[in-house]
């Protein structure tokens, strides 16, 4: 955890609870970016016991929230739109930032925060179903990131790796609302190959059969981002499955030892530093 006043911190709020576990590691996440993380049960949010406004940035975690008996995300954006919905938009309305990832990111369309078309934050209008392999994916992808979109916590990053563990990650919607997301740049990532170029919905490297290889979208301001693959899960290079070759190809020569891994944690730190 890095060392300061944390009373200075930017505040991260990790939303835990009812099947969702990635909270640990999400918080720790935050923390290696420089934030001061707190895990708060839905619950909490919802009687009003752990108010919004303490917060910055506001994180939906993956997981299996309900165990997706509805449908992923979908009893959680019930319960957070029912109960807490006006105070989720004062928080953006406020300039505060939210990020969902994997079941987070499900949970963001289906409460209607994404993609947020002329500032419509209530009406979904995307979906994220069974993926076409009809399976559970567990693997780490290539993503490609558009470098015209307005994305605050991708900013500056143009290719990274992130773990992908999930089995609702087909991005789908009408024609219109894709070309509408296309041409206002708010696709901002997408499945590809190793070199970058796209996964052409190919399959593995496209590990669900998203239409246009969509792994993440965000609203028009860049503050509300939606993605399934894990940027928590890759805290460290030791993450990385390839670690192993890039240190014996270090010690060999053949590759520089500041071999650079691009971690998920400067998908966090662009979030502190928005506030910084």
């Amino acid at each position: 955890m890095p060392s300061g006043n944390t009373n200075n911190k930017v505040k991260a709020l990790v939303l835990t609870g009812y099947g969702l576990n990635c909270d640990v590691e999400t918080a720790h996440a935050c923390e290696l970016a420089g934030a001061r993380a707190r895990c708060v049960h839905i619950n909490d949010v919802i009687s009003g016991e752990v108010p919004l406004e303490d917060f910055q940035i506001m994180v939906f975690i993956g997981g299996f929230s309900w165990g997706d008996d509805h449908g992923a995300g979908v009893i959680q954006a019930v319960r957070m739109k029912k109960n807490a919905g006006e105070r989720l938009l004062k928080f953006i309305d406020s300039g505060n930032l939210v990020i969902g990832i994997c079941n987070g990111f499900q949970t963001l369309v289906n409460l209607g925060l994404l993609p947020g078309f002329d500032g419509n934050y209530q009406d979904r209008s995307v979906a994220l179903t069974h993926n076409d392999c009809g399976n559970f994916r567990d693997d780490w992808v290539h993503l490609r990131i558009n470098e015209n979109n307005p994305c605050v916590f991708t900013r500056g990053i143009e290719h990274i790796e992130l773990p992908v563990r999930h089995g609702e990650g087909k991005f789908i919607a009408d024609e219109a609302v894709i070309e509408r997301l296309v041409r206002q740049n708010q696709v901002v990532c997408r499945y590809a190959v190793a070199s970058g170029k796209p996964a052409e919905g190919r399959f593995p490297v496209n590990p669900n059969g998203s239409i246009h290889d969509i792994a993440g979208i965000c609203d028009p301001t860049g503050r509300v981002f939606g993605l399934m693959p894990h940027p928590e899960a890759y805290n460290h290079p030791l993450n990385h499955p390839d670690w192993p070759l890039v240190k014996q190809a270090s010690a060999r020569g053949q590759i520089s030892h500041t071999h650079n891994f691009v971690t998920g944690i400067h998908i966090f730190e662009n979030a502190v530093q928005y506030f910084q």
